[in-house]
């Protein structure tokens, strides 16, 4: 009688934690990092933050004055004030149309909800990236001098704290953090999202 034989694992195995089975089991998904997860909760507030106090004007940024609910504009101090950089013109042109305001503050509150509650993080990440992106290039870092010729106080030409934010958007979404201290999971599950999980996830 053949005397059975038993199969080591390989070094690659033994080193991951998700390869190989267990116990005869499918492999486990590795559980996103509780760092990943904080790092995810920490920058969706950045977002919920602005939005509410552009809503109800906190007096942080903006004082209650120009606070969106007594008829101030979230856009037009920040936009309306460019003045360096291939597209100041045409972001001066935007400041506060209605539907740049609105645009705006769905965008802040969308994107931070989803982060915050770790749902629909890839798409938030995408639409995060794009929100960011449009204001590094509103505010042009490269420009040293504005069109006055007074210097712009920028300190880096390529990275400042909107490049920052949108690798921290892309790291949440690629390690699946929402899955940990947020509803990522039970948001995967629902029929609506299974169907579309490539942009939904």
């Amino acid at each position: 009688m053949a005397t059975p034989t038993t199969t080591r694992p390989t070094r690659t195995e033994r080193a991951s934690p998700t390869l190989g089975r267990h116990n005869g089991h499918r492999p486990r998904p590795t559980e996103p990092s509780a760092w990943f997860a904080g790092l995810r909760i920490a920058t969706g507030f950045v977002f919920l933050w602005a939005f509410v106090d552009k809503l109800f004007g906190l007096g942080y940024s903006t004082p209650s004055e120009r606070a969106w609910l007594n008829g101030g504009s979230p856009t037009k101090g920040f936009l309306g004030s460019i003045d360096a950089g291939p597209f100041a013109s045409t972001f001066r042109s935007m400041a506060g149309d209605w539907w740049v305001d609105w645009l705006f503050m769905l965008g802040l509150l969308g994107i931070g909800a989803a982060v915050v509650l770790g749902i629909g993080l890839r798409l938030a990440a995408v639409s995060g990236t794009l929100l960011l992106a449009l204001m590094w290039i509103a505010e042009w870092h490269p420009a040293r001098y504005t069109a006055a010729g007074e210097a712009t106080g920028s300190t880096n030409p390529l990275i400042d704290y909107h490049v920052i934010y949108a690798l921290a958007l892309i790291v949440v979404a690629v390690t699946a953090a929402g899955n940990r201290w947020g509803l990522g999971r039970a948001w995967a599950r629902l029929p609506f999202v299974r169907r579309h999980a490539t942009v939904l996830s």
